[in-house]
C-alpha cells in the first residue's frame, strides 16, 4: 500500500506546482501597470502640446489632437481589463466584492466574456484609427497631389486599415456568438438536470415512487 501512496504524493506534488505556476503571471501583469503609466505621461505629453500650440492650430489639427487623446484612453481601457479581468480569472480571485467602486464588468466576467471585451475595444481603438486616417489623408499625402503613386499609396493604406478594422469587429461578432451558444448550452443542460432532480424528489423530499406507492 505503500506505493500508491507513494505515487499519489508524487501527483499532488507535480499538480501543487502546476497550479501555483499562474502566479509566473504576475510580472506580466505589473508590467503592464508599469506601461499604463507610461500611457498617463504620453496623454499629458499630447495635451500639453495641444495646450501650446491650439493658436496655431486649426479644427482639423484640434480634432486629430483630441483623436489621439481618445485613442490613448482607450489603450488604457484596454489594459485594465487585461490587467484586473486577466488576473482575477486566471490567477487569483481579488477580494473586494464589497468595495463601492468595484467596477460593474467584473460581475459576470469569465474568460469568454474577457475574450469578447478586447475584442470590442481593438475593433473600437481600430475606428478611432481609421477615423484620423480619414481626417489626416489631406493634410499627410495631400490628396490634390499631382502623384497618381502617392494617391494610389494613400487609398491602399485606408483600404488596409477597413479590412482590418472589419477583420476586428467580425471577430468581436463571431466570439459573441460562439459564446451565446456555450452559454445556452451549458443553462439547458443545468435546467435539465435540475428537471431530472425535481422528478426523482416528491414533496417534503420524498421520491416520487415512494409517493405513488
Amino acid at each position: 500500500m505503500a506505493k500508491p501512496n507513494i505515487i499519489k504524493g508524487g501527483e499532488n506534488f507535480i499538480e501543487g506546482i502546476i497550479f501555483a505556476s499562474r502566479w509566473l503571471q504576475m510580472p506580466v501583469y505589473l508590467g503592464l501597470i508599469f506601461g499604463t503609466g507610461l500611457y498617463v505621461y504620453k496623454f499629458f505629453e499630447e495635451l500639453v502640446h495641444l495646450f501650446n500650440e491650439i493658436g496655431h492650430f486649426n479644427d482639423v489639427d484640434v480634432m486629430l489632437s483630441i483623436l489621439g487623446l481618445i485613442d490613448i484612453s482607450m489603450v488604457m481601457n484596454l489594459l485594465i481589463i487585461v490587467i484586473i479581468g486577466g488576473y482575477s480569472i486566471f490567477t487569483s480571485r481579488i477580494d473586494f466584492t464589497e468595495h463601492e467602486d468595484r467596477p460593474h464588468w467584473l460581475d459576470h466576467m469569465d474568460a469568454g466574456i474577457l475574450k469578447i471585451k478586447l475584442a470590442t475595444s481593438l475593433a473600437s481603438i481600430s475606428g478611432v484609427h481609421l477615423l484620423r486616417t480619414f481626417i489626416d489623408i489631406h493634410r499627410e499625402i495631400g490628396i490634390e497631389a499631382k502623384d497618381a503613386a502617392m494617391q494610389s499609396l494613400a487609398f491602399n493604406g485606408v483600404i488596409i486599415e477597413i479590412v482590418i478594422h472589419l477583420v476586428f469587429i467580425i471577430s468581436a461578432l463571431m466570439l459573441a456568438w460562439v459564446e451565446r451558444i456555450l452559454h445556452e448550452s451549458h443553462f439547458a443542460a443545468h435546467r435539465l438536470e435540475k428537471e431530472k432532480h425535481n422528478e426523482h424528489v416528491g414533496i417534503g423530499g420524498i421520491p416520487h415512487s415512494e409517493i405513488t406507492h
